[in-house]
């Protein structure tokens, strides 16, 4: 398709923008797609191995940084952010200080994000194409080897924090972000100054020292990365330090000072389900993988699958106060599972109460 075709009215990123609140998103921005400063710096993350076994953060070639090539003929980027934190949800200080409770991010207490955003980027697409011609396009939202947050921040959606999250003076860092990636040439809009300043609190809090330099994350390390994308058991340095945090961690953002003018969502979806934000370790460790599946119908925690749950919410009760309760869940679940790393992780969890407890070694 030839984009001198396109017929665009000069207003198009202002009706972007207004279609785009409408739709729900808090903030739209246009960027070009020229992310040359980024490539060299993924180049440099993957060759030091910091995106751990995120094989895919590899295998895409230059397709993450040069958009065109994932999607020909792309001139120009519809970068979106939408606020997540749910209003009702138990404060996660709390949830975090109560070791016998599950801590979940709290992205993941409602539905899937990656369904909520696409659809709403798919309607955006489609009120643009009632005032151009037929453009190309394709909706992205932490689905392909797009690199969303270098893009968010060319696009004027905020800076890039320390601990590599964007930040925004008017909603912190509690959003989700989305693109569309097509063949219209539309202005770019203008890139935010930064505001961390000398502040280090996201790397002096994380548990793990995952954020080994500013703006550098070593992802071997995180706790996000641990608990939901590596596959096998959960290195034996890093299980104290994960205490309860069962799905993702939160405390870099947490501890963040421009999250103190972070705005609660008003989308029902991201609202808490299955009372995620408080649930005890026991009652989750319990679940059937059939329950799993389908109290987690719709929920972005699925994807993880039960035997990765199980291996997560396993750890945390080696970190949890020893009661008979946990001694007995981990028991059960130790002699009664088919998998060999969940099976390892009650060991582990079983042999944390020995000194306050004579249960029988597991080897």
């Amino acid at each position: 398709m030839l984009n001198s075709r396109h017929s665009i009215p000069s207003d198009l990123n202002t009706r972007i923008e207004q279609l785009g609140k409408q739709l729900g998103f808090n903030a739209i921005g246009f960027s070009s797609i020229d992310l040359g400063a980024t490539e060299t710096q993924l180049t440099k993350w993957l060759e030091l191995g910091y995106h751990g076994d995120m094989d895919w953060m590899a295998k895409h070639g230059t397709k993450r940084t040069r958009p065109h090539e994932l999607v020909p003929n792309t001139l120009s980027i519809i970068s979106v952010r939408m606020n997540y934190l749910p209003p009702n949800g138990l404060d996660p200080i709390s949830a975090l200080n109560h070791p016998t409770i599950g801590y979940i991010s709290r992205y993941a207490l409602g539905r899937d994000y990656h369904k909520v955003l696409k659809q709403r980027l798919e309607k955006l697409a489609q009120g643009i194409q009632h005032w151009v011609d037929e453009f190309g396009y394709r909706v992205f939202t932490d689905s392909a080897p797009v690199m969303e947050k270098p893009i968010a921040v060319q696009a004027g959606l905020g800076w890039m924090g320390k601990h590599t999250n964007v930040l925004s003076r008017d909603a912190g860092s509690w959003f989700f972000l989305g693109e569309i990636y097509t063949d219209l040439p539309l202005m770019p809009s203008q890139p935010i100054t930064e505001h961390c300043g000398h502040c280090t609190a996201c790397i002096d809090i994380c548990p793990t020292k995952a954020i080994v330099a500013p703006y550098v994350l070593d992802a071997r390390r995180c706790i996000s990365y641990l608990t939901i994308e590596h596959k096998g058991s959960i290195p034996e340095a890093f299980r104290k330090a994960i205490g309860n945090r069962i799905y993702g961690c939160d405390d870099c953002q947490l501890v963040c000072p421009w999250n103190r003018f972070a705005q609660t969502s008003p989308e029902t979806d991201f609202r808490v389900r299955q009372q995620l934000d408080r649930r005890s370790l026991v009652e989750l460790f319990l679940w059937t993988e059939e329950q799993f599946n389908r109290y987690l119908e719709g929920s972005a925690i699925r994807r993880i699958g039960h035997e990765r749950w199980q291996r997560n919410i396993a750890l945390a009760l080696g970190n949890a106060p020893t009661q008979n309760i946990v001694l007995e869940a981990l028991e059960q679940v130790y002699h009664s599972t088919s998998s060999a790393i969940v099976r390892e992780q009650c060991a582990w969890s079983l042999a944390q109460h020995q000194s306050t407890d004579g249960h029988a070694d597991h080897h």
